[in-house]
């Protein structure tokens, strides 16, 4: 790529940046908010055709585009990815036959037999994850004995115990609760079709051992454990099994948002509703209608495609646009972004939630990712809304007011989430207890939610901003506002927080990134909260940070990493460029320029070029790569406005820190 010359990169830049604003804007919704899909892999569709199978709740759901969704994203090699260019998964692969099977299509489908030989070639159903299996299980596909048992007395256990199950993640309580009554009941539906996936068996089917895989290690003691539950299943002998059932019953009945909604998630969601349908719910049973409503307003249907997303982040996604288009210079006051702050400010969550379990001292006052969610607020949710709302400036001293109150309410809200180790996490407190992944049930290594690098980043970030707006506010009212929010976090605090970023740097100076791919995610988001507020403290961690993204920029001037750096580190930063990840690394050595007065500008503007040049011409980006994180190693997101945003953002603080560096 030729280099141009700063005055026509500037230039084009503003242009870029013109374009990206506009194209947003034509995406706001007449409510104030931005919302766009959010893309995982196919085992979300499959399951809720499942669902529907088990329900009967086909009629009026146009289920038999699925089938072409299905077909559209079998890729060459016969299996469907985890995430773009993975090479094919075989669990995801083995729910998108089953999906397929019960829509009808035949086994002996082209389609179905590359699957299959896919899906042989890597060990069969036996090998496929415990979701896989239970799944199957509920149509008679898999025998429910070689499934881990999890007794309903789980959900008995006092909060002071050392185990309960507030000790698990959000994600994971809200999908397991029900599923103590489906592990429970066993059941096995009759389908129409009715179908069989012996074909999939490596080993043949009538050779399947049904039983929990062994690591010949001290972790064994778990599988011995459920052997011994699963005597006492058979004897009858379960304590308190019905009592669990009834109290997990109430549980999910409690959680069910007014829109139907559990937990803002389709696996709690699914769960749930399998949960009731063992319990015998009624299809027209209230319940069960706004759990279906719920589930419709997840799904994306176009003339040809039918397919379900995993969650929706129209709050995520509206603080971040609001983020970018101040940050490329859009003027705060602007109507469009006044819409989209009393918006946000209308969705402040004041009820209490799950989290109030471990954290006796906070006061309600946060924000969801989703549309609803009462229960789970979360800090990244809420540290992100509070920056776009200190930037933003609304009409009247009245709604100044409120903003400056909600922001207080979730601030001292945030004080009161930060764990023992000094982070902070996404849902919950102090909720560490790895063993939990050690468990049979647990495959998919998601069952805690501990403090991590890029939640904690966003909470000294939102610091910074607040002091920035004290520190540029001239007017009285505005200077008792922001003092009352800068209290809420005291400076010791700060420090555990700032000592555990330390801690956590890995030794070629980045950090992990856990809800987005991966270390250029991390580091990026830990420079962008260091310079705003331990600038001159913490330089050689910055310096380094900003070395380790310069070390893995591409020669095309962008930067990507591919999702398998979760499951192999020596992958860091290592990827085809994405606009996204691009975004996040100018953004990051903006900051590390900011912060050391050191810009490391060749690499910078090489990274803009990138940006400027693989704009489309309505104004958007376009990469396929999945740059979100749901469960490392395991679940992938692609969120379809973070190339957008991300890369407007890092166009705007690029012509202004290179405005103000020329002068």
């Amino acid at each position: 790529m030729q280099a141009l010359s700063t005055k026509n990169l500037k230039n084009l830049v503003t242009e870029a940046i013109a374009k990206s604003q506009a194209y947003l804007l034509s995406l706001q919704d007449s409510s104030g908010y931005w919302w766009a899909e959010l893309e995982s892999n196919v085992t979300i569709t499959a399951e809720t055709v499942l669902l529907h199978k088990i329900w009967g709740s086909e009629q009026g759901r146009n289920l038999h585009k699925v089938e072409t969704y299905l077909r559209a994203e079998q890729r060459n090699h016969g299996g469907w990815e985890l995430f773009y260019g993975d090479g094919g998964d075989l669990s995801t692969s083995v729910e998108a036959y089953m999906a397929l099977r019960l829509l009808g299509v035949v086994a002996d489908d082209p389609a179905l037999i590359r699957a299959k030989e896919f899906i042989l070639a890597r060990g069969g159903i036996t090998k496929t994850r415990i979701f896989t299996k239970m799944h199957l299980a509920l149509i008679g596909c898999y025998n429910w004995k070689g499934l881990p048992s999890i007794p309903p007395w789980v959900i008995l256990l006092p909060d002071a115990f050392p185990f309960n199950i507030y000790e698990m993640s959000s994600w994971a309580r809200g999908s397991t609760v029900p599923l103590l009554i489906v592990f429970d009941r066993k059941p096995v539906y009759n389908l129409n079709p009715q179908i069989n996936l012996n074909e999939l068996y490596s080993e043949g089917f009538a050779n399947v051992k049904y039983q929990l895989p062994r690591n010949s290690d001290w972790t064994d003691i778990f599988v011995n454990l459920d052997d011994l539950f699963k005597i006492g299943e058979s004897l009858n002998l379960v304590p308190f099994r019905e009592e669990g059932i009834k109290a997990s019953e109430k549980w999910i009945l409690e959680r069910q948002e007014a829109t139907g909604d559990w937990g803002g998630i389709i696996p709690a969601m699914l769960n749930s509703m399998l949960g009731l349908k063992a319990l015998d719910y009624d299809l027209a049973d209230p319940v069960i209608v706004r759990g279906m409503a719920a589930l419709d307003r997840f799904v994306i249907e176009t003339a040809d495609f039918y397919r379900v997303q995993p969650c929706v982040s129209p709050v995520w996604d509206t603080a971040l646009v609001m983020r970018s288009l101040i940050d490329s210079g859009m003027s705060n006051d602007d109507p469009h972004l006044v819409k989209a702050g009393e918006w946000l400010i209308e969705k402040q969550i004041l009820d209490y939630g799950d989290w109030a379990v471990k954290n006796k001292q906070g006061k309600p006052g946060a924000w969801a990712f989703e549309f609803d969610n009462r229960f789970y607020p979360d800090v990244d949710d809420t540290a992100v809304v509070v920056m776009a709302l200190c930037q933003v400036q609304l009409p009247t001293e009245n709604l100044e007011d409120l903003k400056w109150e909600a922001i207080a309410r979730s601030v001292a809200w945030i004080s009161t989430m930060q764990c023992k180790a000094g982070g902070w996490a996404a849902f919950d407190l102090d909720n560490d207890q790895d063993w939990l992944n050690l468990l049979p049930y647990a495959d998919l290594k998601a069952m805690i939610d501990p403090n991590t690098a890029d939640v904690t980043a966003r909470v000294l970030e939102m610091i910074g901003y607040v002091r920035r707006s004290l520190d540029s506010s001239n007017q009285q009212s505005n200077q008792k506002r922001v003092k009352k929010v800068d209290k809420s976090i005291t400076s010791w605090q700060i420090l555990r927080a700032l000592n555990y970023l330390q801690a956590e740097q890995e030794a070629e100076g980045c950090w992990f990134g856990r809800w987005g791919v991966n270390y250029i995610y991390g580091t990026s988001g830990v420079l962008a909260a260091l310079a705003g507020i331990a600038a001159d403290s913490h330089t050689p961690l910055i310096k380094n940070g900003a070395t380790w993204l310069i070390s893995c920029q591409n020669p095309d001037g962008g930067w990507g990493e591919t999702c398998r750096s979760y499951n192999d580190p020596s992958l860091k930063g290592q990827g085809v460029s994405t606009a996204s990840q691009t975004g996040w690394a100018v953004i990051g050595l903006l900051a590390a320029g900011e912060a050391t007065g050191n810009f490391a500008w060749d690499q910078i503007d090489k990274g803009i070029e990138y940006l400027v040049s693989t704009q489309r011409s309505l104004g958007d980006w376009y990469e396929a790569e999945f740059t979100g994180t749901g469960f490392p190693c395991h679940f992938y997101l692609k969120y379809h406005l973070y190339q957008q945003h991300f890369s407007l953002t890092a166009l705007g603080r690029y012509l202004k820190a290179k405005t103000n560096y020329d002068h």
